[in-house]
């Protein structure tokens, strides 16, 4: 595609639409043949335009195709492999937004489906909705730290009852080697998948929907991953005393004088002000030590609990700060459905939602990358992005040979 008309796509200054080129030509010899090439460049274009609705026919017409068939033949049959760009798009991460005490945030969102043939689609509660909606949960591993923070991974969470019709199986293209696995498990995919990939990081943290999982827990400390996961008030732990209690009657132990006023970070109105307090729990021959941290509303005095895995010798205002950073991949979802249409996709097969998925997240994260590096004002930290884009793409041709 020409200049003139990938200017008509992407509202930001020819240096900014540089360094997508460059982005792109790093990861366009996973798309094979020149034609498709094109066509992913043109709907990765599309996704970062103004144009209201990023679905096939919008896309096309932004593109200046009579017809949508070119961009849905990209996310149907063309052969190319999403999760290959997945990889290219934790890498660049790790460029653009690295941080050695960055925190991977494990958390779903859900995506309103009207009928129940698209893959995945059911009755099943949405936080998205905050109700039992009619929709497809994907869960995903954000990457914060403190040069910003973008979506790195997903996965789609496939139900029960999905797994066992072969009928739907057939008519999604499931593929044969896929069967059920719950949240978590499909978290501690993604986490091992970064681990892998040597993405910098230095705390894990998540929702109850992770916290209250026992083997998710026992699987990280195994591997002294540490983190920082809410649990429900019910949850049990083992204290120093030897003893399982519930962390609701660990919470009823503390005083008024054992909290500590401390800010979880600043939010939309400035610092997120709460009480926070924390009691050990049983850390037997383990190399980091275990917490469970209470946050305390100053406003109706609600409690929420934390179970902690951290280094020895951590002290309570980093685990605040962890937790306080869960929020930040609900930022990352209301940007990517926001500015780059996560959820705008009209696919109903398996590989047509990762594809749409992924390159709606290599848009969101080259949003977050020309964040970081616009809000820098010196001009030698453009000039080493620009570097580092140059050795990517020469990095990929050497690959290609």
């Amino acid at each position: 595609m020409d200049d003139d008309v990938a200017r008509r796509y992407v509202e930001m200054s020819e240096g900014w639409l540089g360094e997508l080129e460059c982005l792109f030509s790093y990861i366009s010899p996973r798309f094979g043949r020149i034609e498709r090439q094109r066509h992913a460049w043109e709907y990765l274009l599309g996704l970062l335009s103004s144009v209201e609705r990023k679905n096939g026919w919008q896309l096309a017409e932004a593109a200046e195709h009579t017809t949508p068939y070119s961009l849905q033949h990209l996310l149907d049959r063309a052969p190319w492999d999403a999760d290959a760009v997945r990889d290219d798009l934790t890498e660049y991460l790790i460029e653009e937004l690295g941080d050695p005490n960055g925190v991977l945030v494990i958390d779903e969102t859900g995506f309103l489906k009207k009928g129940e043939h698209s893959v995945g689609v059911q009755r099943q509660y949405s936080g998205t909705a905050g109700r039992i909606e009619n929709c497809q949960i994907g869960v995903f591993m954000a990457y914060a730290g403190q040069h910003g923070r973008a979506l790195m991974d997903r996965e789609l969470y496939l139900p029960r009852e999905w797994t066992a019709d072969m009928d739907r199986r057939q008519a999604t293209k499931i593929p044969q080697h896929v069967e059920f696995q719950t949240k978590p498990q499909l978290a501690q995919q993604m986490i091992e998948r970064a681990v892998k990939a040597k993405v910098p990081f230095a705390w894990i943290a998540g929702d109850e929907v992770y916290g209250d999982n026992r083997r998710l827990r026992v699987w990280l400390e195994q591997n002294d991953l540490h983190y920082v996961l809410a649990v429900r008030s019910n949850g049990h732990v083992w204290t120093e005393r030897l003893r399982q209690e519930t962390v609701e009657h660990l919470g009823n132990t503390v005083t008024d004088q054992d909290w500590q006023t401390l800010s979880a970070g600043d939010g939309a109105k400035g610092p997120r002000w709460y009480d926070w307090v924390r009691i050990p729990l049983l850390s037997w021959q383990m190399p980091g030590e275990r917490w469970l941290l209470l946050r305390r509303s100053r406003a109706d005095k609600k409690l929420a609990y934390y179970v902690c895995y951290v280094p020895a010798g951590t002290d309570l205002q980093t685990m605040v700060r962890v937790a306080g950073m869960r929020w930040m991949v609900e930022e990352c979802f209301e940007a990517a459905k926001g500015e780059v249409g996560l959820d705008q996709y009209e696919v109903r097969s398996w590989h047509g939602w990762y594809r749409h998925i992924t390159l709606a997240m290599l848009a969101h994260a080259f949003l977050a990358a020309v964040c970081t590096s616009s809000s820098e004002i010196d001009p030698f930290k453009k000039k080493a992005v620009q570097g580092r884009m140059k050795k990517w793409k020469q990095q990929r041709v050497r690959t290609s040979h």
